[in-house]
């Protein structure tokens, strides 16, 4: 058995605030950066200075926030030479229409859009800005170009902004950004393909309030859409009822029994390059849903059960079947379980957990099973698990 290493590294973001009332949201955006790892350094433009105080993000960053071009203290004049070099990418949030311009254009008669001209690593922007200056004509065209120049945008959002208007402007909140950011470091190993995922549990309703379920949370199938969406997939989540937030830039699906989870599959299938069946699909259904809650009695009722339909079987054996990838949690004898598994529905890949030490909890023990053997993965956070998976599935295609 193999074992397929996880990704260990330390990035460096140098992240741009410009002016505008959604700089307040840079702290806390610099709060979860160095959270989850990275080395964060602030420049801020002049008129970011008179949102938020520099105070502010050198404590939460540990670095001093720089802000002149001409800052004599770093005796070269160099500031945006080095800082671009020493940045593994540059973040600008909140990006403001002037900024964007800036960009468009090439201007650099600041510390910050100097350094944005001599970066040669990645740069992406987070746009933020009334939605009438959103709307302007020279706004959409300077955001073009910058599109057309390679530079990624990070939203914007619709909704309620500061101004009390609602429309489109607002900048994404912190945690959407975490997400974009860490997107840019993955490979686009699925670029161009069409990825569809099964996740959480389905509910099959005994009665108007009472129904046959199970443990699933959903988190194992919602980082595999996020990590599938990383590697540069369009991703399409069918999911039971979980308690989970969509993952960005990911089209949901909403499903409650297993026959809704199976019809949106198939309506869907015929245009899906990769299939991975994560969803924990109840094996049966109630036969005779009762229409009216049932009474509690001295007698026990008895239900009458009948097979769910198998959909990953089903879309293995399709003509033109996408390549096929499951799940199999088992409780005891995993690998022959999971071995079993894959013969069974005649599928490229099959991933095994013990349910016990999976359903509900952030972090997971996989082995992947393929025609080539078992590949194992450690104990490791979800979405370090996913990211990996999918790998795995690129190298297999």
């Amino acid at each position: 058995m193999s074992v397929i290493m996880t990704e260990l590294h330390s990035r460096r973001i140098l992240l741009g605030i410009t002016g505008g009332i959604a700089a307040y949201k840079a702290a806390e955006l610099v709060r979860l950066l160095v959270k989850a790892g990275f080395e964060v350094q602030c420049v801020m433009t002049e008129a970011a200075q008179h949102f938020i105080g520099a105070a502010t993000l050198q404590a939460l960053s540990g670095q001093p926030v720089l802000m002149q071009l001409w800052d004599e203290a770093s005796g070269d004049g160099m500031d945006h030479i080095r800082l671009s070099r020493e940045a593994d990418a540059i973040l600008i949030a909140p990006a403001s229409a002037n900024f964007i311009a800036k960009l468009a254009h090439g201007l650099a008669d600041d510390l910050l859009s100097t350094l944005c001209l001599a970066s040669a690593c990645p740069l992406a922007v987070a746009p933020a800005m009334n939605k009438q200056m959103w709307d302007k004509p020279a706004t959409q065209r300077n955001l073009e170009q910058i599109r057309q120049d390679g530079i990624p945008l990070f939203g914007p959002a619709n909704g309620e902004q500061a101004c009390g208007e609602l429309g489109m402007g607002r900048m994404l909140e912190p945690e959407t950004l975490l997400i974009e950011l860490e997107a840019l470091f993955q490979p686009k190993l699925l670029a161009g393909k069409q990825v569809m995922i099964t996740a959480g549990p389905t509910y099959e309703p005994i009665d108007p309030v009472r129904g046959i379920t199970n443990l699933s949370s959903g988190k194992m199938g919602y980082a595999l859409a996020r990590a599938a969406w990383e590697a540069g997939a369009a991703v399409t989540l069918v999911s039971g009822p979980t308690a989970l937030a969509t993952p960005p830039n990911v089209r949901m699906i909403p499903v409650t029994t297993a026959q809704e989870m199976h019809d949106a599959v198939m309506r869907e299938i015929k245009k899906t390059d990769i299939f991975i069946a994560v969803a924990a699909v109840a094996d049966y259904r109630v036969a005779h849903i009762a229409q009216q809650k049932l009474k509690k009695t001295q007698t026990a009722p008895t239900l009458t059960l009948e097979p769910n339909p198998d959909i990953l079987a089903e879309v293995a054996a399709l003509p033109k079947a996408p390549f096929c990838a499951g799940f199999a949690a088992e409780t005891e004898k995993l690998s022959e379980h999971a071995q079993a598994k894959r013969a069974r529905k005649s599928i490229p890949l099959i991933i095994a957990n013990r349910a016990q030490e999976a359903l509900g909890q952030d972090e997971s023990t996989l082995i992947l099973i393929d025609s080539s053997g078992s590949h194992a993965l450690p104990r490791q956070a979800k979405l370090l698990s996913a990211r990996q998976v999918i790998k795995h599935i690129a190298s297999l295609l």
